[in-house]
């Protein structure tokens, strides 16, 4: 019995040897497959983080290339307004926009550096931008330099380069690239999150079976169901923030692509809406220019034809009417001049001879013609500032604003009342008074108690050919011409007006420090040649041949001895061969050479010779410090307006010229 007891507990002992071992190795293969699984998840958690990151360098490379696009866009949209307005503020904005697109391309590129098929459009894009910035260059500089057509003009063909076309093309093939890749990510971010969820139900099932092998072991119930609950927590937890993760993704995904079309939406319509305002403006612009220009100059060479045609009619039959028909047809001819003056004032391309001036005194000086031109029945009153400050300006353009603002003050008071032209020192700050800079400035204000404006006319008033005066009293052009004379004497023009209150003009110009505090004085006008100059011989250099031919006429009739030459190079191979020539009378805009730049070469060269620009438009030719130290003679001009100016330009031949010698004394 005893020996069937030993065997018993013998076979009980192995028994429960065989099942624990059993059990311990069953524990061990779950433990092996639970560490197996945890590391799988780990990695498959890793690779979901990666698979997510990479899906939001998607969203930040097509975010970039929008938000490249939305620069670019808004720096040329400022350089349209820029070109248009001159502002200087605006081309600053337009600068800083550009760079802003470079410093996205630039992050673009670092973030596809790694990206073999982004890799060469990006670089095309990086070439195509830098061309792109050299195109809208060329215009940022003429608008610097307030050159209006041209910068216009530049910006338009600018406007319709190929590498507008070929980066938007790039742009969007950019932003198709990356969309194809979002679309490849995105699959792989759900089968990163499929896979782990995978592995975690298969993570809580060997929890489970880690549970029923602790129990064979003996473990507690109480311990087995706790670990056993623990792990379907951790289990509906995973699903959980899986479920969410994917919940956010897709919300994500649906708010960039509604963003996206919002903004190409946007884009689109801003862009249609700017084309038609530019353009709208444009042919506003254009239609104004021209209807005024037309209407005007048809008036003119009216009375100029018809003068002339009855000039030779009266010539034909020996009638003594001759002298009032070309009376009539030179007044017309005077009035064509003057408006094209003021079209290139309003333009901003007649140049200006500025001088060191004392406004007030310029003020005192026209008294006079301000009463014969206001007549009796206006009274002119004058503050002047009583330590005025110098300015530096043209005072011949500045004494026509004056008498414009003075003619249009009478028009508005219906040729009786009050006229109050005032001085004062005032210092600005920046945008105070429209677009001018910050500083000191003297404010010349003309005022009258007339019948004033209305808001909807003051919108219009420096608008070119814009007249509230019935037909035929006025072109329009006064306050545009004035507006182009303030700002391209980097000044600031003011109006207030209501009605039955009258108007104020003010013209605000830049403060000018003279050197030593002494004011620059002019040289003393003259009419006549000195006595040894009477017969000089003049060197005229006109490209056009019947300006040319008409000028060497009406020196032979003043007694001077004229050589006719039609260009730079010319000029300067007839001055090498002869020592007889006192006076060089140049055009300015001359193809191949321009005159000053024959002048920067003769002037060297023969330091006795006197020089007499003669121009009717600058342009890009140079600006009014090229003429400062010669003088100017305006086409088109009178024998008389010629005489004056070359006796002007002779009496500044060195002292050392003999006056009985017909020849220039030269080194």
């Amino acid at each position: 019995m005893a020996n069937d007891d030993i065997d018993a507990t013998d076979e009980r002992t192995s028994s429960g040897v065989w099942r624990w071992g059993l059990a311990t190795a069953g524990a061990l293969i779950v433990a092996v497959l639970l560490v197996a699984l945890v590391f799988l998840v780990s990695a498959s958690t890793r690779e979901r983080d990666a698979a997510l990151a990479r899906e939001r360098h998607s969203y930040g490379m097509m975010l970039l290339t929008r938000s490249l696009d939305a620069s670019m866009a808004r720096s040329e949209a400022a350089l349209g307004r820029f070109v248009i307005s001159g502002d200087k503020q605006v081309g600053a904005l337009y600068y800083d926009e550009w760079q802003r697109a470079g410093r996205i391309l630039d992050r673009i590129r670092k973030l596809s550096a790694n990206n073999p098929e982004q890799a060469p459009l990006i670089d095309e894009l990086s070439k195509l931008y830098e061309q792109r910035g050299k195109e809208l260059a060329a215009p940022a500089t003429r608008a610097y330099f307030r050159q209006g057509w041209p910068a216009l003009s530049t910006f338009n063909k600018a406007g319709n380069a190929e590498s507008v076309t070929r980066i938007a093309e790039l742009l969007e093939k950019i932003a198709a690239n990356e969309r194809a890749l979002l679309g490849r990510r995105s699959d792989s971010v759900t089968e990163m999150v499929t896979r782990s969820n995978t592995l975690t139900a298969l993570l809580s099932g060997i929890g489970l079976m880690l549970v029923l092998s602790a129990i064979v072991l003996g473990w507690a119930t109480l311990q087995a169901l706790t670990e056993r609950r623990l792990a379907r927590h951790h289990a509906e937890a995973e699903a959980e923030r899986a479920e969410a993760l994917e919940r956010a993704v897709a919300e994500r995904t649906s708010e960039l692509q509604h963003a996206n079309e919002r903004l190409l939406q946007e884009a689109a319509e801003r862009a249609n809406t700017e084309e038609k305002l530019r353009q709208a403006q444009k042919m506003e612009a254009v239609g104004q220019l021209t209807g005024g220009i037309a209407h005007d100059f048809n008036n003119m060479l009216a009375v100029v034809v018809g003068g002339l045609d009855l000039a030779r009619r009266s010539l034909a039959r020996g009638a003594d009417e001759v002298g009032r028909h070309i009376d009539n047809a030179m007044e017309g001819a005077n009035r064509a001049a003057a408006l094209t003056r003021r079209l290139l004032t309003f333009a901003r391309a007649e140049p200006l001879l500025p001088k060191g001036i004392d406004p007030g005194a310029l003020i005192v000086g026209m008294s006079d013609l301000l009463d014969r031109t206001l007549g009796e029945r206006i009274a002119v009153e004058t503050r002047l500032t009583a330590d005025p400050w110098l300015i530096w300006c043209d005072p011949h353009q500045l004494e026509n604003a004056i008498i414009n603002l003075a003619v249009n003050a009478r028009d508005a008071m219906e040729g009786q009342g009050r006229l109050t032209i005032e001085t004062g020192n005032v210092t600005l700050s920046d945008g105070e008074i429209g677009a001018a800079r910050a500083g000191d400035h003297v404010r010349i204000a003309v005022t009258d108690n007339g019948c004033g404006m209305t808001p909807e006319v003051l919108e219009h008033v420096f608008e070119p050919f814009f007249t509230t005066k019935p037909v035929g009293k006025g072109t329009g052009l006064g306050l545009s011409q004035i507006f182009g004379f303030a700002r391209q004497s980097e000044g600031e023009i003011e109006i207030s007006s209501a009605p039955g209150e009258g108007t104020t003009v003010a013209l605000y110009l830049p403060r000018f420090e003279a050197e030593d505090g002494v004011m620059i004085e002019e040289r003393p006008v003259v009419t006549t040649a000195p006595a040894g100059l009477a017969h000089a011989t003049i060197l005229v250099v006109e490209d056009d041949a019947r300006v040319s031919a008409a000028t060497v006429s009406a020196l032979e009739e003043l007694g001077y001895t004229p050589i006719a030459c039609g260009g730079g190079e010319e000029a300067l191979a007839i001055l090498s061969g002869r020592t007889d020539i006192h006076l060089v009378i140049t055009d300015v805009v001359m193809p191949g050479m321009t005159g000053p730049e024959l002048v920067a070469r003769v002037t060297p060269l023969y330091p006795d010779i006197a020089i007499l620009y003669v121009t009717g438009y600058v342009g890009d030719a140079g600006d009014s410090m090229m003429f400062a130290q010669h003088d100017v003679l305006r086409k088109p001009f009178t024998v008389a307006a010629l005489e004056a100016a070359v006796a002007q330009a002779l009496t500044a031949i060195d002292t050392s010229l003999d006056p009985f010698q017909a020849e220039p004394n030269r080194a």
